[in-house]
């Protein structure tokens, strides 16, 4: 299906914005540090609920951090 959506993000721009390494951010979360390269890089689409808690964590709406 061509006309799929796929969701994208701007998880890495919002961590770096915060100062937070892939790790630090990982462990504030309660994911690997796997798991946040991993969604970064578009390999791995979060749950609703760790979209929500990145969003707390960085302090920004989920329209700001992840888009189609």
């Amino acid at each position: 299906m061509e006309d799929e959506l796929i969701l994208k993000n701007y998880l890495k721009e919002a961590r770096t914005e915060k100062k937070l390494s892939q790790a630090q951010l990982a462990k504030l979360v309660g994911v690997s540090r796997n798991t946040i390269s991993s969604i970064e890089t578009g390999q791995f689409n979060p749950t609703a609920k760790l979209a929500l808690i990145l969003c707390i964590a960085l302090d920004k709406k989920f329209e700001e951090l992840f888009y189609f």
